[in-house]
């Protein structure tokens, strides 16, 4: 997977806050090292220990092995020889040459590249076998400690290497990005745009070469002097034209290209001395050299950039982009919903709320980009995960609060979306929409698929953003008043005289009782599955209900329980949408709006999770209960909060009772 070549540029990336602390001890690098130095020993990261684990997840290493450091490979390792350099990569017996590239294309902004192999680390003065890198990752800095035993054959290292047997900083940089995914064999595979984001904290946009804008040189160009990770272009005057030249380095480092301005082609003939070294034009077979632009754009097919902040290429002015980040998950059974396709489920994923507030200047539009990324996939590898496939869509907001449901969907058509649904890591495109309120949902091609992600939102202009589906509404009406004695209905003079029949002379009925005829009563019905319901489901009845405190109801109380029940069976009948008798965890969502719950998706995974059946159907006595705990729940936090509706106050005891009447 060749890179381009890019020349130092102008502009350097911001300096990204501390990077948060990984080691499983919790200690910070600097204490890790003192306390070796203190004890007088090397530093043995058992977080990636040096045996096959760490190496392998799927094979055993066809040759034998052995981890060494440094000093016992060469007499006098050093961390970096005369500067960190693209030369410095030499791939070895791992399929990361995507990774490879990402390296070399780092080591040309200086900035960046003290950011991710900081300063201060070296074989000399304060050497205790360990070192550190940084990486970003889902929107924050890691710190990547390692100890430096590497895997060797015959004193050699195995894997990435520099030229001079002596440096080892990218060997060991190498093996803290293995770390940060799993092993060494996580890393086969990829693109090279993945480990520049690692890198930079940047955001990516891709170009297809046959399919780029006419202004395709200037464009990159442009990436360069905003410190991109890309490749280098370089106007070169031939004989009073303009000649567009790109330079490429192949990671493998000796495949050349062969064609017009390769090394040793004809053309450098009318090249000045001057020129030739001002462009670094030698015939040494370096894996680098240079090409037409005609000639690149005919052989490659993609141009990936990495940009450090997503200033629009094609415009002339720098912005100072406004960021938001959203981490969130697809979840079987409440959140993955799949793509537009699978109406029935699309509108259970998360939905992110957008308001674009300001035009871009002199536009009447507002510029942003959105970038959509799945988490881990790489790390998940040795457990069989794959990446998924992946996009986003932009509908209108219709104005109303809250999450949008089927409805909304199948009457209306997104706005914007995604190039593609594609089954890269993260899927980047840039939009032009007028001032107004969107909502953005980002899933996965198929349902049902579960994965975590990190949506980023760059905006030229300052936008807001709020997770539809963050908040908590509970919405329950007041229990009816009795009616007073005498103006009783005939229905509620034959209902009482049931419940006397049941309840005996104290005219109370028992959690027993209760069981005896919510069981004969509901297994009569032929429209609903029903599995018989537990004592403890009817004593959470009465918890719910019993309002003199005596673990039992009275006529009044079980009356006002029989409406519910009544009102909750329709509910359940409504949302069982193809009539089999159960409901889909997908429909949950709108049956407890419906019954008064607007609940959060981490609330709602969990009910899934604890009343969904595997094939992610609830029976009605799954239904039942999770009614009657929610409830139950909502009306003790009614009760408990006083001044702050949304807050309450418990000690243990009191914590304590609350749970166990839940």
């Amino acid at each position: 997977m060749p890179h381009l070549y890019r020349a130092p540029g102008p502009q350097e990336p911001p300096t990204p806050k501390d990077a948060r602390i990984t080691h499983s001890s919790g200690q910070s690098f600097e204490e890790l090292r003192r306390a070796c130095l203190q004890k007088g020993v090397l530093f043995e990261d058992t977080d990636f220990p040096a045996d096959s684990s760490s190496l392998f997840y799927s094979e055993r290493p066809q040759i034998p092995f052995v981890w060494k450091r440094p000093g016992e490979i060469v007499k006098n390792p050093e961390f970096i020889l005369g500067g960190a350099t693209r030369t410095d990569i030499c791939q070895g017996e791992l399929g990361d040459c995507w990774l490879l590239a990402a390296i070399a294309s780092l080591t040309l902004n200086e900035k960046a590249l003290a950011r991710v192999v900081p300063h201060n680390q070296s074989f000399g003065p304060g050497y205790a076998g360990i070192f550190h890198f940084q990486f970003w990752q889902h929107s924050e800095w890691l710190d990547v400690v390692i100890d430096d035993r590497l895997p060797t054959f015959r004193d050699r290292l195995v894997f990435l290497h520099s030229a001079d047997h002596n440096e080892f900083w990218s060997a060991l940089l190498e093996k803290a990005y293995a770390k940060l995914n799993g092993s060494y064999e996580a890393l086969k595979g990829g693109s090279a745009i993945e480990a520049m984001e690692d890198f930079t904290g940047g955001v990516a946009e891709t170009f297809t070469t046959k399919e780029a804008p006419g202004n395709f040189y200037e464009i990159l160009e442009k990436a360069l002097t905003r410190g991109s990770l890309v490749g280098c272009s370089i106007d070169v005057n031939i004989r009073g034209q303009k000649v567009e030249l790109i330079r490429v380095r192949n990671p493998w480092g000796q495949v050349e290209w062969t064609g017009s301005w390769s090394d040793s082609s004809s053309e450098w003939r009318s090249v000045g001395p001057a020129e030739q070294k001002r462009l670094c034009h030698t015939a040494l077979d370096d894996g680098e050299f240079w090409m037409a632009f005609r000639d690149f754009r005919a052989h490659f097919d993609k141009v990936e950039v990495c940009n450090l902040t997503p200033d629009a290429l094609e415009e002339d002015a720098v912005h100072k982009w406004e960021v938001t980040v959203h981490q969130g998950s697809w979840v079987r059974g409440s959140t993955a919903g799949g793509c537009r396709n699978f109406l029935d489920t699309f509108w259970t994923n998360p939905q992110i709320k957008l308001s674009l507030t300001e035009k871009d200047e002199g536009q009447e539009e507002c510029t942003f980009l959105v970038a959509l990324m799945q988490k881990d996939r790489r790390k998940l590898k040795r457990f069989g995960a794959n990446v998924l496939t992946i996009g986003y869509a932009i509908y209108q907001c219709p104005g109303q609060e809250g999450h949008l449901n089927k409805d909304f969907f199948r009457y209306h058509a997104s706005q914007a979306r995604s190039k593609t649904f594609i089954n890269l890591r993260e899927v980047s495109d840039r939009f032009r929409l007028p001032p107004g309120d969107y909502i953005l949902i980002p899933s996965t091609f198929e349902p049902h698929q579960e994965a975590d992600f990190c949506l980023r939102i760059f905006s030229e202009k300052k936008a807001i953003t709020r997770d539809m589906d963050g908040s908590v509404d509970i919405d329950l009406p007041e229990p009816p008043k009795p009616t007073a004695p005498g103006q009783e209905t005939e229905e509620e003079r034959q209902f009482q005289a049931l419940f006397k029949q049941v309840a005996g002379e104290d005219m109370e009925v028992t959690a027993e009782e209760l069981k005896y005829v919510l069981n004969a009563v509901l297994q009569k019905k032929k429209d609903i599955k029903f599995k018989e319901l537990s004592l403890i489901s009817c004593k959470n009845i009465i918890s719910l209900m019993d309002t003199s405190g005596n673990g039992k109801l009275e006529f009044s109380e079980f009356k006002v329980f029989w409406d519910k029940l009544k009102k909750w069976m329709s509910l359940f009948l409504q949302f069982d949408a193809d009539k089999s008798g159960t409901m889909s965890s997908y429909e949950l969502r709108s049956a407890l709006k419906a019954a008064g719950f607007q609940l959060s998706s981490p609330l709602l995974q969990l009910i899934v999770l604890r009343y969904a059946d595997p094939e992610l159907q609830l029976g009605f006595d799954d239904f039942l209960n999770c009614l009657v705990r929610l409830e139950n729940a909502s009306r003790m936090f009614q009760a408990l909060s006083t001044k702050n509706k949304e807050f309450i106050h418990l000690n243990i005891n009191e914590f304590i009772v609350l749970t166990m009447n839940i």
